[in-house]
């Protein structure tokens, strides 16, 4: 074939589809099923057992929420306020962590809730009101008392090197259900610490790295047809699968080329779906206001959430929400009145969106996790307007949905909130059992690398049985 006569019309047609952020892990997904003698790496896989989660939903809150101040009651606390208090821990002293301060009672009252009778404080007054769907974890501990650190290992099980994302596992081993949308969806306005490694693939196939949308008119650029009507790029997709068979006859063998009309046409129903699913027009008033929307909004944590749901519908597989970025986050050292305005932007939200899931019928598979890198100190530098510092040692993270026990909390700190004193629980192991309920063994998971099996959970990590239904 004349390469000069179609090489402007391939770019013309690509162009037209605008390979974007969204499209461009389909079009290399095809590559790499080329390179494989044609297996779609994305293709629907069986997990190890009989799953109970199909999808995830992953609330990710950045910066470190005060475990404290929200979901793990201390009275102590409050009877202590403002006494001097100096921690002797060798752990926390070999890396030069906060062990020092005054006791800093918290600024939001805890209340019993629901059936399950689960304290929880006023920052989250509406996620309080859902407690009895809720696996509460309070003896989260992780290994390290850095952001980037810390972000890095609640999302890869890494604390040190890039690895690929929990999303990126779940698209690995699942594949999708959706052809025509990424597997792994990421929801962010901002980057988070450690940046897009939070949802890269790594060494994993690159068509399982996270895909981001961020919230505004456009959530996922160049998708728009610029100016051609669906019926012009029918007629063109028709026109360029005839001079791709022209010109694969004389180059027979090569599967990378092969691989083209099949990427061209991932790209395309990409282009016609993606932003449907993006467009809130067809919703309730009464839908929108469970997520505190206006009509017409197209940002806020509320867009968000609404659509995760309207994601995990069309059968994507992980969707990932962030809140706060590496900038604009929830690490407050000067104050912890700072908590209070983010919890007012996603609290509404995020109760709305377990509502919504469970009266569509989808929270019974789907999977809900919220979680934060590392948790606050029971002390600060001002116990009347100081924050708190970074804590590994205890936070907690919470769970809902498919196959999670509802309406109990799991593990306990001791009476300041510094340490796990029961039923702790690792960040490898939160992972274990995140796999568990999509149907995996953490330890069969793997992934040949450099030589070795790599897995999310690294070496370790168990599976937490007492979450599971």
């Amino acid at each position: 074939m004349n390469t000069g006569k179609f090489s402007w019309s391939r770019r013309g047609f690509v162009r037209s589809l605008a390979a974007g952020s969204a499209v461009l892990p389909a079009l290399i997904c095809e590559l790499v099923a080329a390179d494989r003698g044609g297996t779609d790496p994305l293709a629907p896989r069986e997990p190890h057992f009989t799953p109970k989660a199909k999808r995830v939903i992953f609330l990710y809150f950045s910066g470190g929420v005060s475990h404290i101040d929200a979901w793990d009651p201390k009275p102590r606390l409050f009877a202590e306020h403002g006494k001097p208090m100096s921690v002797d821990d060798p752990q926390a002293t070999a890396i030069n962590a906060y062990t020092s301060g005054v006791v800093k009672r918290p600024m939001w009252e805890f209340r019993r809730h629901g059936k399950s009778g689960i304290e929880v404080s006023d920052l989250f007054p509406n996620i309080a009101e859902c407690v009895d769907d809720i696996a509460l974890i309070r003896s989260m501990h992780t290994s390290h008392q850095n952001h980037y650190n810390a972000t890095l290992g609640i999302h890869t099980g890494s604390f040190q090197f890039a690895r690929p994302s929990l999303g990126a596992w779940a698209s690995y081993g699942l594949g999708t259900e959706n052809a025509n949308l990424p597997s792994f969806v990421v929801l962010a306005p901002e980057s988070p610490y450690a940046g897009a490694q939070v949802w890269a693939s790594d060494f994993l196939p690159a068509c399982h790295q996270g895909t981001r949308v961020i919230p505004g008119g456009e959530p996922i650029p160049n998708l728009a047809r610029r100016g051609r009507s669906e019926q012009v790029q029918l007629l063109e997709l028709a026109a360029l699968r005839e001079w791709n068979r022209e010109h694969l006859a004389t180059r027979a063998g090569d599967p990378l080329l092969a691989a083209r009309l099949k990427s061209f046409e991932t790209a395309f129903g990409m282009q016609m779906e993606a932003p449907e699913a993006f467009d809130f027009a067809k919703e309730s008033d009464a839908t929108l206001a469970m997520y505190g929307l206006e009509r017409g909004q197209t940002t806020g944590f509320g867009w968000q959430c609404l659509a995760a749901r309207r994601l995990v519908e069309r059968g994507v597989r992980f969707v990932e929400l962030i809140d706060g970025g590496s900038a604009n986050n929830w690490d407050q050292h000067d104050t912890m009145a700072k908590h209070g305005p983010r919890a007012k932007e996603t609290d509404l939200p995020v109760a709305g969106l377990l509502q919504d899931l469970k009266d569509r019928g989808l929270m019974s598979d789907t999977l809900v996790v919220w979680a934060t890198e590392f948790g606050r100190t029971p002390f600060s530098k001002d116990a009347e307007n100081g924050g708190r510092e970074h804590h590994a040692w205890a936070f907690s993270c919470w769970m809902a949905g498919a196959g999670v026990r509802p309406g109990i909390v799991h593990g306990e700190t001791d009476e300041l909130g510094w340490k796990v004193v029961k039923d702790p629980v690792h960040v490898h192991d939160f992972h274990a059992t995140i796999l568990h309920l999509l149907g995996f063994d953490h330890k069969k998971l793997t992934y040949r690398h450099a030589g070795r099996d790599f897995r999310l959970t690294d070496v370790e990590g168990n599976v937490v049985h007492a979450l599971l239904s």
